[in-house]
């Protein structure tokens, strides 16, 4: 009973802990999601989203799991996109990055690469974000993730386009088409689908390709009609197909298309730099379409470009300058021209709109006379050879950065194929070293096994040599005890008593010194009488049943303690029928004392040994004690010795326990169900 109070109580103490700190974990891991959710909460201000956003991110750390972090980490980068904070967002995308690579997260890891794009994108640092964007694709290729990857294609073919990698740029819209294509027809697709084909419609433009370019736009004003919020790109495709139009020499249809627009005035509130731009757009158009209404067309020029300067726009502004210039230009007006040319040409500069800084300069060169003209040609020259080179050099650069990147996943392939083949190898040895493992050790269990087996035969026919031994000693010193008892009882005994009787008859002769010589023999010889019939009975008196067994058992304990230099103890009690108890039984105790004074002296120093054999409700208890060096159960390799001992007691059906400490001295107690 106390033994199980006190596994209770251990159990308790030692369970209890572990417990707790699970249920603290888990009341964290809570904490971590409740503060995503607010970080997430749109109804939340942009400072209390990044404030619980950060303690998401502290939380996580706290708890030092990579996969919280990651999450929590993506979490914040969105709340640092909204504040505007681009800096702190490519902080942490770059430790997502490393930490997703770490624990081989695919869906991380794109999403990492795919913002670290964005944020390269908005540096106008393109080549980067290219690397980014090309990365992204590959890991959402891995996993099946279509929408995201349909995503990044559309950043990508953009920076593509701004660079003037227009064959690149073609071949990735061409490329998200077919994957939209065997996706749902859903508002998110049919979005994506517009912006595919406008950048397509824009590219053949650029590439001179009017027709292919309008067929594009037409897609685009078709998928526009199927998008429940597609007003806005609807105009914009319209204003794109009349500006081929215009490309194309076909002034009535674009002047058509522009009107269009001009006539939806709820365009205008949500874009109002829209609205000059179509002024500018129409008066431009009509312009080269021989229009003879000057005056018309020089006031919507003025007032589209009052409104554009009102609303600070810089490049509807820029698109009105050098279209004014054209126009004083075509009239002959060289002052006026000249004016709107320089205002485009300084526009121009600090937007970076190299085409319409080219065509400024170029018009400048035209409209002064002289060096001045020459140097503004000179400058267009030169702008336009580095333009030129830098086109190439960027697409240079973009193909290098897909041939490297090629080059990596290739590496990557050939890398995992031969960790596939090492894993293969590395299985086939394992197995192989495993059989011949398991071959081995069967045959050397069997060894072992046919060895036990001719070990208890012999233990057996040994023992049975000794009891039959035994019987043949307990039997000549029985009939030699009968033998002297008789000749002590019918031979000494007999003789002494007639000898007593003689002297008791002397005894009434008178005289005192006769008298006090016969009483001393008398009592000399009622002593030797009582002393010899004590010997008679002892000597008569046979050994207690089942003596035979204990007899070896303390011979064997004797001998080997002398051997091994122990003081022992040895107690027994007579209650136990060793002759019903079966030979195997009686074996296997024989064994297991010979194992422990064997291990006690291989291993324990001890300098006494107690050993104490007793029975106690039907049961064999065997307990052996030393004074020795003890061990830890727990930590200790089971020796040899211990393992003969267990399996033994195994085979009687029993039970065996050791207790031991470092210093405190073993105790090996052995419990064998008593069955007569």
């Amino acid at each position: 009973m106390s033994r199980l109070l006190a596994f209770l109580l251990l159990f308790i103490f030692s369970y209890f802990p572990m417990l707790a700190q699970d249920v603290l974990q888990s009341t964290d891991y809570e904490r971590v999601l409740k503060l995503r959710q607010l970080g997430e909460d749109k109804t939340l201000s942009l400072e209390e989203r990044l404030k619980y956003s950060k303690d998401a991110v502290a939380l996580s750390q706290d708890l030092d799991v990579d996969s919280l972090i990651l999450r929590s980490n993506r979490i914040l980068s969105t709340a640092y996109l909204y504040t505007g904070d681009y800096e702190a967002f490519e902080k942490a995308n770059h430790e997502n990055l490393v930490i997703s690579k770490k624990i081989k997260d695919t869906l991380a890891l794109g999403i990492a690469n795919h913002n670290l794009g964005f944020y390269h994108s908005t540096k106008t640092q393109n080549d980067s974000a290219y690397y980014y964007y090309t990365n992204a694709i590959e890991s959402y290729e891995k996993i099946g993730e279509v929408s995201r990857k349909i995503e990044v294609m559309a950043n990508l073919s953009l920076i593509q386009y701004i660079e003037r990698d227009y064959f690149g740029s073609e071949e990735l819209c061409i490329r998200a088409l077919r994957l939209l294509e065997a996706s749902s027809a859903d508002e998110r697709n049919f979005s994506m689908l517009w912006i595919f084909y406008n950048r397509l419609g824009n590219i053949s433009l650029d590439l001179g390709h009017y027709d292919q370019s309008l067929e594009y736009h037409e897609k685009s004003i078709a998928i526009s009609n199927k998008m429940k919020n597609g007003r806005s790109d609807y105009y914009t495709s319209i204003h794109n197909k009349a500006f081929v139009l215009r490309k194309m020499g076909n002034y009535t249809e674009a002047l058509k298309l522009y009107n269009e627009i001009l006539g939806e005035k709820d365009l205008f509130v949500n874009d109002p730099s829209f609205y000059p731009l179509i002024l500018e757009n129409i008066a431009f158009t009509k312009y080269k379409a021989n229009d003879t209404d000057y005056d018309g067309i020089e006031t919507m020029f003025k007032k589209a470009y009052r409104i554009s300067d009102s609303l600070q726009d810089p490049i509807t502004k820029l698109a009105v300058t050098i279209d004014l210039a054209k126009f004083y230009k075509g009239n002959e007006k060289k002052a006026e021209a000249l004016k709107y040319a320089r205002e485009s040409y300084k526009l121009a500069k600090e937007i970076s709109s190299n085409d319409i800084f080219l065509e400024s300069m170029m018009m400048l060169s035209e409209l002064n006379p002289g060096e001045e003209g020459k140097a503004y040609l000179h400058e267009h020259i030169r702008l336009s050879d580095s333009l030129l080179a830098h086109e190439r050099g960027i697409r240079n650069k973009f193909a290098r950065v897909q041939f490297e990147t090629d080059q990596v996943e290739l590496e990557n392939e050939r890398i995992a194929a031969e960790k596939m083949w090492w894993t293969i190898s590395s299985i086939v040895l394992l197995v192989t070293s495993l059989l011949v493992y398991i071959i081995i050790t069967q045959r050397n269990k069997n060894k072992e096994l046919k060895f036990k087996q001719d070990q208890q035969e012999a233990n057996e026919e040994i023992y049975n040599l000794m009891l039959s031994q035994q019987d043949k000693v307990d039997g000549a010193r029985a009939e030699e005890k009968k033998r002297i008892s008789q000749d002590l009882h019918d031979g000494v005994l007999g003789r002494l008593f007639g000898t007593r009787l003689s002297l008791d008859s002397y005894n009434f002769n008178q005289g005192n010194e006769a008298v006090q010589v016969r009483s001393k023999y008398i009592s000399e010889l009622k002593i030797i009488e009582e002393d010899i019939r004590k010997i008679s009975h002892d000597l008569n008196t046979d050994f207690v049943s089942g003596s035979g067994f204990m007899d070896i058992l303390t011979e064997l304990i004797d001998k080997q303690t002398q051997a091994y230099q122990l003081a022992y103890k040895f107690d027994f009690t007579d209650d136990i029928n060793w002759e019903s108890l079966s030979n195997k039984s009686k074996i296997n105790i024989y064994r297991m004392v010979q194992e422990s004074l064997q291990n006690i002296y291989k291993h324990a120093k001890a300098k006494r040994v107690k050993i104490s054999i007793a029975l106690k409700k039907a049961v064999i208890c065997l307990s052996i004690n030393d004074d020795g060096i003890g061990f830890d159960p727990n930590k200790s390799k089971k020796g040899i010795g211990l393992k003969n001992i267990k399996s033994r007691v195994k085979e009687l059906n029993g039970t065996v326990a050791f207790h031991s400490e470092p210093d405190q001295g073993t105790t090996i107690e052995v419990k064998i169900p008593y069955t007569t």
